[in-house]
This record gives C-alpha cells, sequence and structure tokens, in this order.
C-alpha cells in the first residue's frame, strides 16, 4: 500500500478534508479536537521519520497551525485552526519531545496556548515584550507595536 494511502485510511474518520496535490505531498484538516488522536495516528505508522516544523499563520479570525511531518519520503502537513478569541490547543510535546520548542515559538508570535505544555516561557521575544502583543497576527501593525512597546517602557 502506497504511505499516502495509508496516512489517508488512518485519519479518515479525524479529517475534515485531504488533500494531495501531488506525489509526496499531502495537506490533513483536522478539527482542535482531534489533534491528538490524528498526531498519535500518525505517530504509531511505521514510517514516520520525524516532525519538521510547526508553522503559524493568521487567516482572519482563526490562527491555522501546521503541523509539517515527514512520513519516509512524503511531508505530510497537518492543519488545525483555532480561534483569536480563545486559542487554545493541546500540546503534543508529550508525544513529541521536540515539539517544545515550535510551541513556545508560536505561543510568543500568534499567542496560541498549548494545555499541558511545561513550558511557554518567552522563546524568540524579549521578557520585556508587552503581554497580549502577538506580533504575527495581522491585527498588529509594526505602528502599534511601536506605540504598545513605548507605553509598555514608560510603566517601567
Amino acid at each position: 500500500m502506497k504511505a499516502s494511502n495509508l496516512i489517508e485510511s488512518q485519519l479518515k474518520d479525524e479529517a475534515r478534508e485531504i488533500t494531495v496535490p501531488r506525489e509526496r505531498r499531502m495537506f490533513i484538516r483536522i478539527a482542535k479536537e482531534n489533534l491528538r488522536k490524528s498526531m498519535k495516528k500518525l505517530i504509531g505508522l511505521e514510517g514516520l521519520t520525524h516532525l519538521s516544523t510547526i508553522t503559524g499563520v493568521d487567516v482572519g479570525s482563526q490562527v491555522e497551525l501546521i503541523y509539517h511531518i515527514v512520513y519516509e519520503d512524503i511531508l505530510v502537513s497537518l492543519k488545525v485552526q483555532v480561534s483569536k478569541e480563545k486559542p487554545i490547543l493541546p500540546t503534543i510535546v508529550d508525544l513529541i519531545p521536540g515539539a517544545l520548542l515550535y510551541e513556545r515559538e508560536i505561543h510568543d508570535l500568534f499567542g496560541v496556548r498549548f494545555k499541558g505544555n511545561p513550558d511557554l516561557s518567552r522563546l524568540i521575544l524579549p521578557d520585556t515584550w508587552p503581554d497580549g502583543v502577538f506580533p504575527l497576527r495581522k491585527e498588529w501593525t509594526p505602528e502599534r507595536i511601536s506605540e504598545k512597546i513605548e507605553d509598555n517602557h514608560e510603566n517601567y
């Protein structure tokens, strides 16, 4: 069985959409409630190489996280969206310890909280960075960020 067919058969119940735009590339959209279940299934498949990265994208009222997983010779991108108003997802650090730094980065830059993550301390932004300012969200323009930083420094 082809690897993409195996992955598709394993995640068909959790997937909202599966797209294979070309050979060795696969996108799977899932609901946030199915993130851990889907990751466990992928981890359990023989041939999983590694979690390459987790990326974030501001898509309006949501933040989309894309978990890039290398499986044999296929790059599988597991997509999940979370609302900006309640940006909480379960951690996968207990399943893939190397996800710790990626989750901290996403927390810093997009404000997504990972429930169960043992360390969401700042990774990229300085400790003096104003709370609630997430520089990769579209509503935070450079001008707004500068104003908030100036206000924050005046309070010290």
